[in-house]
């Protein structure tokens, strides 16, 4: 059974010792323009762009490792007020105008300036990581009930052109999460290229054939503006065919991989949030209920402070509308050794992964084969290699 981490009784009124470090949040996604700044007010050199992906991918893994790990959980009394604190919504606010400022600055720089194929790649890596963060934004406010917040969900989610995960997400992901059916869960043995493969067009057909359902039960067509795949959609249109109406066609390469980039950070994401991790399925059919042990955890506090507590992923499957600041740790969850981002270098080596990762997996379910996703045709070979029975006491 999975308990939750304890936490003091409220003698005092509860103070969140990390409320002013969520600005964070607001700081670390926008680093994508530090580059350009200092390439156009200091020397046109292009290391100056290298500074925010080497952050991104190399810097916030070592502060993860330097500042540690917070378990600590708010009291649950004081939840309702650290839910109706205005605060917290207005930091993710001001976010998305930031994001789309970024943006578009990054895209106005690289279409005027005479950078080399290495300083388009390192615009195309540092802009479309602000991407990533856009779509985490979305995930954030998409689950919100406020129309205001589900908007500017969506308006995050636009810039990537991954308007549909505003449905696949809350809709698809969260109903089919840690089973073989679902495309955003990956499987032990298979390696993150594999997995995009599968992730990124099983999401967009799932979000499509959502979306058909719930208009036909509606009595609406696919191609109306109720569709709430084909809103974002058009906002993306608008920006990316202004963004070429400017600058000429010479953009849409950047634009295109940048956006590929932002959306591979969600698989990459994806990739290690369920790892091989299994619900059970029932004598009826159907798969057991979400549990916190179903999903990777990171409490590592860096990359929480700029991921809107994500990596805290067991809860919020849990309660999915609970806001960030309120997302709890629990005891006896998966554990990931770094936070995301540097899980996702680990990732793109594939080897390096499967030797860190599946000895975790294993002690994560107790050796019980029946609670680990396999990707198919790999189930005898790694339950061989790892000394696995068929059916654990």
């Amino acid at each position: 059974m999975t308990t939750l981490v304890p936490t003091p009784a409220m003698d005092q009124p509860y103070r969140d010792r990390k409320r002013y470090l969520w600005l964070m949040s607001l700081f670390v996604p926008t680093l994508g323009l530090l580059g350009p700044a200092l390439y156009l007010l200091v020397s046109a050199n292009v290391f100056w762009l290298w500074l925010s992906p080497a952050f991104f991918y190399f810097g916030i893994p070592l502060l993860d490792a330097l500042i540690g790990e917070d378990q600590s959980n708010p009291p649950e009394q004081a939840v309702p007020g650290l839910e109706a604190d205005a605060y917290y919504r207005w930091i993710t606010y001001l976010l998305v105008p930031l994001l789309w400022l970024g943006f578009i600055l990054n895209a106005m720089f690289v279409a005027t300036q005479a950078l080399p194929w290495y300083g388009v790649l390192a615009m195309i890596i540092s802009t479309g990581g602000g991407l990533g963060f856009a779509i985490n934004l979305g995930h954030e406010m998409g689950h919100k009930k406020s129309e205001l917040e589900r908007w500017l969900g969506k308006l995050a989610l636009a810039l990537c052109c991954y308007g549909h995960f505003f449905v696949e997400h809350n809709r698809g992901h969260h109903r089919d999460v840690a089973t073989p059916v679902d495309p955003a869960s990956s499987r032990m043995g298979e390696h993150i290229y594999r997995f995009l493969l599968r992730e990124m067009p099983g999401g967009y057909r799932r979000a499509w054939q959502l979306e058909k359902e719930r208009l036909a039960r509606c009595n609406k067509s696919v191609w109306s503006l109720d569709n709430e795949v084909l809103q974002p959609a058009l906002i993306s249109l608008v920006l990316y065919g202004g963004l070429l109406a400017v600058f000429g066609l010479v953009l849409l390469p950047y634009l295109l991989l940048t956006a590929f980039w932002g959306g591979f950070q969600l698989t990459s994401a994806n990739y290690l949030e369920h790892y091989g991790l299994l619900r059970r399925k029932l004598d009826n059919g159907r798969y057991e209920i979400c549990q916190p042990h179903h999903s990777w955890n990171s409490n590592h506090l860096f990359s929480n402070w700029a991921l809107f507590h994500l990596q805290r992923h067991s809860d919020h499957h849990a309660h999915p509308t609970r806001r960030y600041q309120s997302l709890r740790n629990f005891a006896d969850v998966p554990r990931l050794p770094s936070g995301y981002f540097g899980m996702y270098l680990l990732a793109y080596c594939p080897p390096l992964w499967f030797r860190v990762m599946n000895p975790r997996l294993l002690a994560a379910v107790h050796g019980d084969a029946s609670r680990i996703n396999f990707q198919p045709g790999l189930r005898e070979q790694l339950m061989q290699r790892y000394g696995l029975q068929e059916h654990a006491a």
